[in-house]
């Protein structure tokens, strides 16, 4: 497995799949180096983007692995590259969230991440936030 920021080849990829991220949103956020490509060999298995909540704490915003490379580690490790290289950049808190009716809560929980609270629209289930602190050593 090998992460690597997104670059111009990825973009429909991303597009096609990230069905969440507005498409004028791409380009940006690939520029900025926010977004990663999973690779397995030469295979696109997934990806990883984030923003800034506040324009301040990193906030992963979606993580997705295919089917049949999840429960392997794939998604451990690209949280911990992440954390790894938010806190290369200086920060100590990041932040992400998931809706709760999705199972993802519990594979954040196990990465140390804790609710912080949560948020109601009228057209979605809960979304619980997490944090977690990761102290720059």
């Amino acid at each position: 497995m090998e992460i690597k920021y997104a670059i111009e080849t990825d973009y429909n990829y991303i597009l096609e799949r990230d069905v969440h991220m507005h498409k004028e949103l791409v380009q940006p956020k690939m520029n900025e180096k926010e977004i990663f490509i999973i690779w397995n060999e030469e295979t696109r298995i997934g990806w990883m983007r984030y923003g800034y909540f506040w324009d301040n704490i990193p906030f992963m915003n979606m993580i997705w692995i295919d089917e049949p490379y999840r429960n392997g580690g794939t998604g451990k490790k690209v949280v911990q590259h992440w954390e790894n290289l938010m806190k290369q950049k200086g920060f100590d808190t990041v932040m992400t969230s998931t809706q709760a009716d999705e199972t993802a809560q519990h594979f954040y929980r196990k990465l140390g991440y804790v609710d912080a609270g949560a948020l109601l629209l009228d057209t979605q289930p809960l979304e619980i936030i997490l944090i977690k602190k990761i102290y720059i050593s």
